[in-house]
């Protein structure tokens, strides 16, 4: 596997990413990948994702958000603010043109932001087990201990699923997470978007997207419910669904030019 290369942000944060260039013309928009929250860009979805664009010839990028995987800082100084600026300053200095931005999990929530922040860099949007504004429902899960724990320490350990190791929840995650709502005031999607979901998530609840389907206006949004699926989607019938939506938003984008 190629060594990274690293992009300095105007934060001084030193981003890991791949990208690779494809062989469609100009006028093709790439693809983004976003991950989810202590996730890497070596992931099964965003490393299948990268061959499907070499396969269609489109460019590709993925990243780690500061304080994840490669790039630099630790994970507990890190917020959603922090991480969408890394997105922002990664699709602005490493991509051309308008981008399909596949967010998965926190993924999904940091894509809403770049929809606000930079609409006319869109082209289309996937989400998978998209996870807007989850400090609310991390907080509302704090037992009493744990609040009291976070009141004294300013952080709070949760046990992973995906990890020996738990997670460090800062005050600063919860309360920046508060200022990065996305649910609570209206949300513009001017583009094709299509929202992956798998029935038995267990980290994202269905209501979860059913509740961002409802919010979000634009003229082609679309929610796919993917039956048996958890939370990673990444097994076979879940990677042929989102390969599925990647062509669908792909010649989509293309015919609105």
């Amino acid at each position: 596997m190629s060594a990274p290369e690293f992009l300095t942000t105007a934060q001084s944060r030193r981003i890991a990413y791949h990208r690779t260039r494809g062989t469609a013309p100009a006028s093709v928009p790439g693809v983004v990948f976003l991950g989810g929250l202590k996730s890497d860009m070596q992931g099964t979805k965003a490393t299948h994702l990268e061959g499907l664009a070499g396969i269609r010839g489109l460019d590709f990028l993925r990243f780690d958000y500061s304080g994840h995987g490669e790039s630099s800082g630790a994970f507990t100084d890190g917020c959603i603010g922090d991480w969408a600026e890394d997105a922002a300053e990664a699709i602005g200095a490493l991509t051309e043109g308008p981008q399909i931005l596949i967010g998965s999990s926190m993924g999904g929530w940091v894509s809403l932001l770049m929809a606000r922040q930079m609409p006319e860099r869109i082209a289309g949007l996937i989400t998978i087990a998209a996870a807007p504004d989850f400090a609310d429902a991390m907080q509302a899960e704090f037992t009493p201990e744990q609040r009291q724990e976070m009141e004294q320490t300013g952080q709070v350990a949760r046990p992973s699923d995906y990890s020996d190791e738990p997670y460090i929840i800062t005050r600063r995650l919860i309360e920046d997470g508060f200022e990065q709502r996305v649910l609570d005031r209206p949300l513009d999607l001017p583009f094709p978007v299509r929202m992956l979901q798998g029935t038995a998530d267990t980290d994202v609840d269905m209501s979860v997207a059913l509740r961002l389907l409802d919010h979000a206006q634009g003229p082609d949004i679309r929610l796919e419910l993917l039956k048996g699926a958890d939370h990673r989607f990444s097994d076979t019938q879940a990677l042929a669904a989102l390969e599925q939506a990647l062509d669908e938003v792909l010649t989509l984008a293309r015919a609105r030019g």
